[in-house]
């Protein structure tokens, strides 16, 4: 087997822990608050907790990485989160398990921070495409076999399983990572790491993204919120001055972005995620409140979104390696603007068949988006920091998905009581919303999705203005497909 599918299949496996956890997570919210004795912000940092740090460290990570090895870092993070994993099985208490969920992030921004630099590397560049959108089935598989494997394990036994089936898991995929991954020299000097930058970009995106959530949770006007959304700028700035007038070795080369097709494909994709992240839990909400449905049967109606997503997903990438990244980006963000458009005119009456092919419609859109853009944003990287070009991407993309959230949530908050958004979110409802409260919050998800139509045509427009397709010289895809090995 060529070595690009070796590295392939190791990837994939990081993938599908990472793709199960995200949702069988959401469906243990009431078990895990019920046997914890946790309230509702407790439970919401469950998930936020995961995605902070997830979104702060990538960066970091991804210039570490560039400079000591890919498979080192890559094999940490198959430790780190299965360790996390095994703390969160066990966890005695609500505070404790998020502290052990911030645990897991960092292994899992380890893996995303190197995954795409490893496909980047392993791949000539005229093939990526093609390798994400292999990678995209494993996400769709590993959003079902949530579904299926949260359903078993919520009606047979503890909420805890969720976490431990990531054990032999994470062991297999370390020893296959140690065993198959080769140990790619860096290219040109390693230099020292900016431990200065570091801090402030962390510390800044922390302070932004928390003050975001302790909004959210507590009051706009709270004094820690005000305080945290302060400094966040203050750090940004102190970050960009650093890297800009002082770093020796910035772990942001700001070089990136006068690449157009590099600035405009992260843009994108910010305003993607911000856009469709939440989709899924305003319609989860949706079918609890409003149609009826248990938390589970309501989690079935993602699988339309994942299947079309695995299916569609190399589609996408080999139309992207041949046709040029732009033009199926650009598809993939207008059907899933269609797709936003149709959620908004959902009503009392809509049918669960009509929720699901709206669904399967947006898995296409992200089946056509998600690896062309990957494809973009990683050629128009240089090889040399593939780690910085993965993390930067994935900080983007993380950060979207946290405001999605918090959009979400806002949203639902804005038109019915906490209380009852709290129900919704833990999935402990009992029956229908009243119809006063119902069309409420029908008139509440209508203008969400509306607004995030809005940020994907925002989407569509960067993509349409980021640049041409990269052409690849044979020189390149030879350095691609033949990087400098060590010993593996």
């Amino acid at each position: 087997m060529e070595y690009k599918w070796k590295a392939l299949s190791v990837t994939s496996v990081g993938a599908l822990m990472a793709a199960i956890d995200s949702t069988v997570v959401l469906l243990a919210l009431f078990p895990m608050a019920e046997d914890l004795h946790s309230d509702f912000v407790t439970m919401i940092w469950v998930i936020i907790a995961y995605l902070v740090v997830n979104t702060a460290l990538v960066l970091s990570l991804g210039r570490l990485a560039d400079m000591y090895g890919r498979k080192l870092l890559f094999n940490i993070g198959f430790v780190v989160f299965t360790v996390g994993s095994a703390l969160s099985g066990f966890a005695p208490t609500g505070l404790s398990l998020v502290a052990f969920r911030v645990i897991q992030g960092t292994g899992a921004a380890l893996l995303t921070s190197n995954s795409f630099a490893i496909l980047s590397e392993a791949f000539p560049r005229n093939e990526t495409g093609r390798a994400f959108g292999i990678q995209s089935i494993v996400w769709g598989v590993g959003n079902i076999l949530g579904v299926v494997l949260g359903g078993v394990i919520i009606t047979y036994v503890s909420w805890r399983w969720i976490f431990l089936i990531n054990i032999p898991v994470g062991i297999f995929g370390t020893i296959w990572a140690y065993r198959t991954l080769k140990s790619v020299k860096p290219q040109g000097q390693r230099g020292s790491f900016d431990i200065p930058a570091a801090v402030t970009f962390t510390v800044g995106l922390l302070s932004l993204l928390l003050g975001i959530t302790w909004g959210l949770l507590y009051s706009w006007g709270n004094t820690t919120t005000l305080t945290a959304l302060a400094l966040s700028p203050v750090f940004f700035l102190a970050f960009v001055t650093w890297e800009w007038k002082y770093s020796k070795d910035p772990i942001l080369d700001f070089a990136f972005f006068r690449d157009r097709t590099f600035s405009f494909s992260i843009i994108a994709a910010l305003f993607q995620f911000l856009a469709v992240f939440s989709v899924n839990f305003l319609l989860i909400f949706y079918l609890e409140g409003v149609a009826g449905l248990s938390p589970l049967t309501s989690s079935y109606l993602i699988i339309p979104f994942a299947l079309a997503t695995a299916a569609l997903g190399p589609v996408g990438g080999t139309l992207s390696d041949r046709f040029g990244a732009r033009k199926v980006s650009a598809l993939g963000v207008g059907v899933m603007t269609v797709s936003l458009l149709l959620f908004s005119q959902l009503t009392t009456g809509s049918s669960l068949l009509e929720i699901g092919i709206i669904e399967a419609l947006s898995g296409v859109g992200l089946g056509f988006f998600w690896p062309s853009n990957t494809s973009a944003i990683m050629s128009a990287t240089p090889p040399a920091k593939y780690g910085v070009g993965s993390g930067t991407m994935n900080t983007f993309r993380n950060t979207g998905m946290i405001l999605s959230f918090a959009l979400s949530l806002t949203a639902a908050t804005a038109v019915i009581p906490p209380r009852v958004v709290y129900q919704l979110f833990i999935g402990n409802i009992s029956g229908k919303l009243p119809p006063a409260l119902a069309s409420s919050y029908l008139s509440g998800q209508s203008f969400a999705f509306e607004m995030s139509a809005a940020l994907l045509v925002l989407a569509f427009v960067f993509i349409v203005f980021s640049g041409r397709k990269v052409e690849v010289s044979k020189a390149e895809r030879s350095l691609a497909a033949e990087p400098h090995v060590g010993d593996s």
